[in-house]
């Protein structure tokens, strides 16, 4: 049983992972993500995220089969990993002690 589409089966193996539903489930994967997982993540998802997002596209968004629900929350997972990688080169914003921000809204779906 596979969780992306078909089309993104070179994702499949960070579905588990990273496709998740909210902001605070995202965040708490990434701190428990080492950098090398982080980056093995955003090195395979980065040059799919056009690709899946124009995939997603095709969808109304209150009407996604649910692989391709799956494939945006995978989407905002790597939004999420992005600074750590790009930026930060580590999984926790640099300099923020234990300073925490609550998400009031979340993208849909």
């Amino acid at each position: 049983m596979t969780m992306l589409p078909d089309e993104f089966a070179d994702l499949e193996a960070f579905a588990l992972t990273w496709c998740l539903a909210t902001e605070p489930e995202r965040y708490a994967a990434r701190l428990a993500s080492s950098m090398p997982e982080l980056q093995a993540f955003y090195d395979t998802a980065q040059p799919r995220v056009a690709a899946a997002i124009d995939f997603c596209d095709r969808y109304p968004l209150d009407d996604m089969p649910e692989t391709a629900v799956n494939l945006l929350y995978l989407v905002y997972s790597f939004i999420t990993v992005s600074f750590p990688v790009e930026v930060w080169l580590q999984p926790r914003v640099p300099d923020s002690g234990s300073a925490y921000f609550t998400c009031v809204v979340e993208p849909v779906p």
